[in-house]
């Protein structure tokens, strides 16, 4: 490793690369941002139509963002124009990582002619560890989600071993901590999410299995960078470098920026602010469940009747995921708008997520867990009322339900289900119930850190300290 201050003058040249997941590419684009404000060039690698999806950057970032389009190729089982996985079913996801392999000459040709300092590189494109190892680059993996989901996969041993088949993970191993988590901790799945964690250790049509990506990335890795921090739960950071033996350097939570100017001018922002603020302050219950979960007709159907049933104000993002290709219309209850028109809206197209979360109105957030949707919900010190689906979601609803800031919707154990109580009761506790009032004031007291924007700009200063100073020496 190099190290000292006449490196410090020398401009990096960092290839970003995501996974090709929206709720990926975004983070690594304001990361991006940040390094490429201290004057380092970033080349950020993605698929065409991905590139062209994403927010216009501002100018200043014209010469030291480039965009750099690489195409996957087309595969069966992938429908025509899918390049990422808001394009496609959840079934259908193992074959974006298959095509996404498919990347591999495309991107090592970049690399060879570029000769990057850095890249910096999402959990799916494993082959890159002998690639850049041979051109002598130095890499790091970005975990855009939290240090705990991080731990509870284990060495690199353990994730590379899922591959072999021999002891694949069973369905038990997942519905406790994990016994290299040295301390106390509720981090475990139920019985319905723990299925999900079964088919990522097992191979699929790509042919090497989720835990296999990750363990191979990890394995050879100059550092680990995690949107996390020390002030929140800062032990699993510790054990995540106590089991993988490289620096793990926290990005802070890199809570977003409301912006005042883009949205003040839209009709649906200003429809919205409208029905707000006719709303007593904290008095609605803001419910989205991200544009990827699939929520079946009578989870839709019970969570209506729940919000029905618990009498308080609502906004709810009601939208197919992104990839259905389900032309059906999304059918509500029978009579529930009317009857629920004077409190409660159903919205069945995009909103500004931030500018309602920032709304005075809102009292409370019902959530799917996604990490960037909790760090958005606690910025603001709303509680959180959980219905987890997916990967890490299940781990968030239980220790943020530990922290005490939200409330964890009871699901029968086998099939995930719940009802229109269980629902109904849990708004009604953390909304307005007086047992609600400890969750509602440690939410309140949690925008304190989830907030604090100097907090979390120091860990990037960091980050960034450590990318000019620890390099390889190129041969």
């Amino acid at each position: 490793m190099a190290n000292g201050d006449e490196n410090n003058t020398k401009k990096l040249h960092i290839v970003m690369f995501p996974w090709l997941a929206f709720g990926h590419i975004i983070p690594f684009l304001e990361l991006s941002k940040f390094i490429a404000r201290k004057g380092h060039k970033i080349s950020f690698i993605s698929t065409p139509r991905n590139i062209d999806r994403l927010p216009k950057i501002p100018s200043e970032f014209s010469n030291s963002i480039t965009f750099v389009k690489i195409r996957i190729p087309k595969i069966d089982g992938l429908p025509k124009d899918a390049e990422a996985t808001m394009d496609i079913t959840s079934e259908e996801i193992i074959y974006l990582k298959k095509a996404m392999d498919g990347m591999e000459t495309d991107v090592t040709n970049f690399l060879e002619k570029n000769c990057p300092d850095w890249i910096i590189q999402d959990f799916a494109q494993y082959w890159l560890a002998p690639i850049s190892t041979k051109l002598g680059i130095s890499r790091i993996y970005y975990g855009i989600i939290n240090a705990w989901f991080n731990c509870f996969l284990g060495s690199i041993e353990n994730m590379i071993n899922t591959n072999n088949c021999t002891s694949p993970p069973k369905l038990e191993d997942f519905l406790v901590p994990p016994k290299w988590i040295p301390f106390e901790t509720k981090a475990a799945y139920r019985l319905h999410e723990a299925r999900w964690m079964v088919g990522s250790s097992q191979k699929n049509v790509s042919g090497v299995s989720d835990m296999y990506r990750i363990g191979v990335t990890i394995k050879g890795l100059d550092a680990i960078i995690i949107r996390h921090c020390p002030e929140f739960e800062g032990q699993w950071l510790k054990l995540l470098e106590d089991l993988h033996h490289i620096p793990v350097l926290p990005t802070g939570l890199m809570p977003p920026i409301v912006e005042s100017s883009s949205d003040e001018k839209n009709e649906s922002w200003i429809s919205i602010k409208e029905w707000l603020d006719e709303k007593p302050k904290g008095s609605v219950v803001y419910v989205a469940l991200g544009s990827e979960v699939t929520v079946g007709q009578s989870e839709i159907n019970e969570l209506a009747r729940g919000l029905e049933l618990s009498g308080s104000p609502f906004f709810w993002v009601l939208r197919k995921p992104s990839g259905s290709r389900n032309k059906d219309p999304i059918e509500l209850p029978d009579g529930f708008e009317e009857r629920t028109k004077d409190r409660g809206i159903v919205w069945k197209s995009w909103v500004p997520q931030l500018k309602i979360l920032s709304h005075e109105s809102i009292g409370g957030f019902l959530t799917h867990c996604g990490w960037s949707s909790i760090i958005e919900g606690l910025m603001f010190g709303h509680p959180l009322i959980m219905l987890p689906f997916l990967v890490d979601q299940g781990l968030n609803a239980r220790i943020l339900e530990d922290k005490g800031v939200g409330i964890d919707v009871p699901r029968h154990e086998e099939d995930g289900s719940y009802t229109s109580d269980s629902v109904a009761n849990s708004v009604k506790l953390v909304m307005v119930g007086n047992d609600g009032k400890i969750i509602r004031e440690k939410a309140k007291e949690m925008s304190s850190i989830f907030n604090n924007k100097e907090l979390h700009d120091k860990y990037i200063e960091i980050l960034i300290n450590f990318l000019e100073n620890y390099r390889k020496v190129k041969n």
